[in-house]
């Protein structure tokens, strides 16, 4: 019999390994919208037989990151600008409804916001665009889950992937960005030390506005 504990910490099979190295390198434009990559470079680069591979393949196709093309390989999805728009509007409405939600308890939320704000000063600072992109997706994603709504939370969770993809092309090819987003989720934490919840309420909407308005110029 296996024990338990041994089975928890079983190494990931060839797929799992495949499925995550892909993941990470679409999300983080390692491999760009509009590549397309076949099996074999992919298994080369992973390790693993082209079984595995074409297995992690299919999973990311349902999730619509890439599109496979029988014995060509597979087509890395780009942004479309419909997709942009849907998860704009999307983040508007969670974000926001979010932000009034956590408004009568913002005293302890401000803490929480200024650690993960301070992480992407440090992740911006050593240059590295991956961390600066965890930590500003956790800083929005800590908004959402204060409001208290764990459907909302849930939703919000399932973006994630698309607004990390995103935003990893808005840090690396709009120069500046950063230091607008930095500045942004400054005026959030202002906010929260003010005593009008609609200063909050703009700031959070005027962020998204501009995340927006970068997004687009990236197509």
């Amino acid at each position: 019999m296996t024990h338990p504990t041994a089975a928890r910490t079983a190494a990931p099979s060839a797929a799992e390994r495949a499925y995550q190295h892909l993941k990470r390198a679409i999300l983080e434009q390692v491999y760009p919208g509009g590549l397309l990559v076949s099996e074999g470079e992919i298994a080369e680069a992973t390790g693993v037989s082209r079984t595995p591979v074409r297995e992690a393949l299919l999973r990311l196709e349902a999730e619509g990151l890439v599109k496979l093309y029988p014995k060509r390989g597979a087509l890395i999805r780009p942004v479309s600008a419909r997709e942009i728009a849907d998860v704009i509007e999307a983040r508007r409405l969670v974000e926001l409804h979010a932000a009034e939600r956590v408004w009568p308890r913002r005293a302890g939320l401000r803490d929480d916001l200024a650690r993960w704000l301070d992480e992407m000063r440090r992740a911006h600072g050593a240059g590295d665009v991956t961390a600066l992109m965890a930590a500003d997706r956790a800083f929005h994603a800590t908004v959402v889950e204060a409001a208290g709504n764990e459907i909302l939370a849930e939703l919000y969770h399932r973006l994630r992937d698309r607004q990390i993809r995103m935003g990893e092309a808005g840090f690396r090819l709009s120069p500046g960005w950063a230091e607008v987003v930095l500045a942004e989720h400054a005026a959030q934490l202002a906010a929260l030390d003010g005593d009008d919840p609609q200063v909050f309420l703009d700031a959070v909407a005027a962020h998204i506005d501009n995340a927006a308005t970068v997004l687009r110029t990236l197509r």
